[in-house]
Formats: C-alpha cells, structure tokens, sequence
C-alpha cells in the first residue's frame, strides 16, 4: 500500500484529492486546522486516512508534525501541498499581507524543505505543490497572493533543478489551477472547474509524474498570453 500525506485536506482541492488518493488503494494521512473536517472526513474511510491538525504557519512545529504522521502511516511515497490563502486586499491592510505570506512563503517553504530531505534521505519520492496561474503576473487587487505563487513557482523549479542534478528519483510537480470551485475562489466565475474535476486531473498528473500542469489545460493558454503582455498594457488592466 503506497502511503501519501496531503496538506491542506479539510476542504477544497486537497480534500477531494484525498478522496481520490484513499480511493486508488492509498493510505492517506490529512492535515490542516480544522480538527472537526479532518475528523469527518476520516469517518468516511477509517482504514484509509490518518488525521493531524496543525498550522503550516506554525513552522518550527512542521518537521515534529509530518514525521509523527510519517511513523503512523509506515513509511511516505507522496507529499500533496495543497495548504494555502490569499485575500483580495486592494487597500494593503498589512495583517492580510502578511498572514498570507506566512502561509503561502513561510510555511510552504517549511513543508517544502522536509519533503525533499526526508525523500533524498530515503531515495525517492514525490513531491507535488498547488500553486497558481497567478504566479505568472503581479496583481494589484491581491499583491501577496500572486507574489507567494511567484515564489512557490521558482522554489518548485529550483527543487525540480536540485533533483535532476542530485540524479535521485525524486519528482516534483508544480500544479498551476485557475478559478476551482472553492471557498478561496470568492465567487469568480471564468472558467470555474469543479474542485473534484481538478483533483482528478491532478491526480493524473502526478500518476503520470509531470513537472507543470495547469487546471485546467485551458488556463496554460491564460499564462502563455499573459507572459505576452507588455508591462505597459499590463499595468493598465
């Protein structure tokens, strides 16, 4: 039985990537702040899903929390970031900044960095992180948000850089979602993918180990023109 952790599965993206996980034979240890979700979803799977609550934010206690899931399951073969935030924030009230960088930089890069360690020291593994197509350009209605997913990006990629280098087999997929039905998407509508759809497209392509995929394929077309863009249009949007 493979053995996968997903951060961030009380809701969203990563809870009904979880389902999926626990439905492919997978067993699943779920993370995230709200005990009484994990706990829920537990209830549907007992045999299948793990739970601990903690706060990536919370970052000298990251290590201590995934090794102790990491025992209980037995071993670890994938590790699904899926934790993040983000907030429309045109007046710059600086506590929203500031809460998102810490979840989106700080604690990313905690969970990041204890993934790949415990994966090099043991020789594989896979390593898969929801970022965002709006990594690609800044935004001034959420300016923490896209400069985090710009971060996450390039750390991705320098892992990816690290791996090949090191010549161990272990992956790195960098999944880029547009608009998922999900309490973060705040009521846009364009495009909007149902959050069990991009988990199965997710999971597709961490079966298939790719290094970036956007969900849905339709938004790789939003980041191509969007990099087109000159910043003098761009700042005009």
């Amino acid at each position: 039985m493979k053995k996968a952790i997903v951060v961030g599965a009380s809701s969203g993206i990563g809870k009904e990537l979880a389902i999926i996980l626990a439905d492919k034979g997978y067993k699943v240890g779920i993370t995230g702040r709200r005990d009484q979700l994990l706990l829920n979803l537990q209830a549907t799977k007992p045999g299948s899903f793990l739970v601990s609550c903690f706060d990536v934010a919370d970052v000298k206690n990251v290590p201590a929390c995934l090794q102790h899931l990491v025992d209980d399951l037995g071993g670890l073969d994938l590790l699904v970031l899926s934790s993040g935030t983000g907030k429309i924030n045109p007046t710059l009230d600086t506590k929203i900044e500031q809460q998102t960088n810490a979840v989106n930089v700080t604690g990313f890069t905690a969970v990041a960095d204890w993934a790949i360690n415990y994966f090099d020291a043991q020789e594989y593994g896979h390593f898969a992180a929801i970022t965002s197509v709006a990594a690609i350009r800044g935004s001034r209605f959420a300016p923490a948000y896209n400069a985090s997913k710009a971060y996450q990006v390039n750390y991705l990629e320098g892992l990816r850089q690290r791996a090949f280098h090191l010549k161990k087999p272990v992956y790195i997929t960098d999944i880029r979602p547009g608009f998922v039905d999900t309490d973060m998407a705040a009521g846009n509508v364009f495009w909007m993918a149902p959050a069990d759809k991009a988990a199965r497209q997710i999971f597709g392509a961490i079966e298939n180990k790719r290094s970036v995929v956007y969900i849905t394929n339709r938004w790789r077309l939003v980041a191509f023109l969007f990099r087109l863009l000159p910043g003098f249009l761009f700042k005009r949007l």
